[in-house]
């Protein structure tokens, strides 16, 4: 495998509008999205979490996996998350941009 082949693991479908709300509500799960949105590209794992350990990590990103949020690649043996947007917007149209302009919102608030 070449170091520019990206190797993208088992990708789920959107989920219904429950499974995705149940996913985001969670703040972590919701500064995860947050974080990979205003990247507007995949970024390693360890980028989008502070204050929580690798294995704790790794559960929230099955849920937001499993609901069809992300998709996690593996390039170069780095593993990255990438924020599936155009999955969620043609399933869920304006749900994932009102959310993260809320959570953007709330971050600027805080800093």
């Amino acid at each position: 495998m070449e170091e520019s082949e990206v190797l993208v693991n088992e990708c789920y479908p959107v989920a219904a509008l429950p499974q995705v709300l149940a996913a985001l509500q969670d703040p972590i799960r919701l500064e995860m999205i947050r974080r990979l949105s205003n990247a507007g590209e995949p970024l390693q794992c360890s980028a989008l979490y502070n204050g929580i350990n690798k294995s704790t990590a790794t559960h929230h990103f099955k849920i937001l996996r499993e609901a069809g949020l992300i998709e996690r690649q593996v390039c170069g043996g780095l593993i990255r998350q990438r924020l599936r947007a155009e999955e969620v917007s043609a399933a869920l149209p304006g749900l994932l941009e009102s959310v993260v302009d809320g959570a953007n919102r709330e971050a600027a608030v805080r800093a």
